[in-house]
């Protein structure tokens, strides 16, 4: 049993084998969150996040790449997705917010010193939200499927993701298949349900996440952007970029959304060479399948 700074929290703790290294398995709460995580190996310490409705299981080849690389890697699924509750979750328009506290609090909870943050989609938009927030625990950002702002000018993106489960579109069609083998149609339903409502919510607000908030990041910033990605188009990351002290934009060619799909062995390479380039540690492909 432990507690994080003004919240209550629980871990269960154990450990597997694997080929290569042990894997901490866990869970810490916070607020309303159960957050399910994984930690392994040593060195400077890496925040992994999936997007909506991903798990961190998506991730295992790039994690073992890490951890060989000399990385610790702490791995987590966003609160209502993968292993972590509540599920369902019921969005709100702060979800981003709240989702930053609740990994902010993990990080502070397992080290005491910055880590690289890396992110995909939503997990992507709460790593570069801790660097704005929480300058202090952010070393440098990689994110893919990114741009620090919500838009959907016509509600097509919302449309499209509002019916993925019973009318998905083409490029979401594995998507949907992925979210009904994980989850079952009508929880998966319920959760893309939920979290456009909230979106809707957010972008009546202005549909602002990182991007207002961009000056404050004060750590080195990799945005990687699938060429032809639809909710986070390559001009939006470019933008972003131009309000951020030190960021660059890697385009992934021929590329959706799901850079890490398309095109991983790139993705895993463009990674070790950021963090290499950031963090004094050697580069090390070994591992990367």
């Amino acid at each position: 049993m432990t507690t994080s700074p003004g919240n209550e929290s629980s871990q269960r703790r154990y450990t597997v084998r694997t080929d290569t290294h042990r894997v901490r398995m866990a869970w810490f709460e916070h607020g309303s969150s159960r957050i399910y995580f994984e930690a392994q190996g040593s060195g400077d310490p890496i925040l992994l996040l999936p997007g909506f409705a991903g798990s961190i299981e998506e991730f295992s080849d790039l994690r073992d790449s890490l951890v060989i690389a000399g990385y610790q890697v702490i791995a987590a699924d966003l609160p209502g997705s993968g292993r972590s509750e509540p599920q369902p979750r019921t969005y709100s328009a702060t979800f981003f917010e709240e989702d930053t506290y609740a990994f902010v609090a993990l990080l502070q909870h397992l080290v005491s010193k910055p880590a690289h943050l890396l992110g995909f989609g939503n997990g992507g938009e709460i790593t570069l939200l801790m660097a704005a927030l929480m300058p202090e625990v952010a070393r440098s950002v990689v994110t893919w499927g990114t741009v620090g702002v919500l838009n959907d000018p016509n509600g097509q993106l919302r449309e499209a993701m509002y019916n993925v489960i019973d009318h998905p579109i083409s490029p979401l069609q594995q998507f949907r298949d992925s979210l009904v083998s994980t989850y079952g149609k009508e929880l998966a339903r319920t959760m893309t349900q939920s979290v456009v409502a909230a979106i809707s919510d957010i972008i009546k607000g202005g549909g602002e996440l990182s991007r207002s908030k961009a000056e404050m990041i004060n750590c080195p910033v990799l945005l990687i952007a699938g060429e032809h990605d639809i909710f986070a188009p390559p001009a939006l990351a470019c933008e972003l970029a131009a309000r951020i002290r030190m960021a660059e934009v890697l385009v992934a060619e021929g590329a959706e959304h799901f850079v890490c799909i398309d095109h991983f062995a790139w993705l895993a390479q463009t990674v070790l060479d950021w963090l290499a380039k950031h963090s004094g540690q050697s580069q090390n492909m070994r591992g990367i399948k």
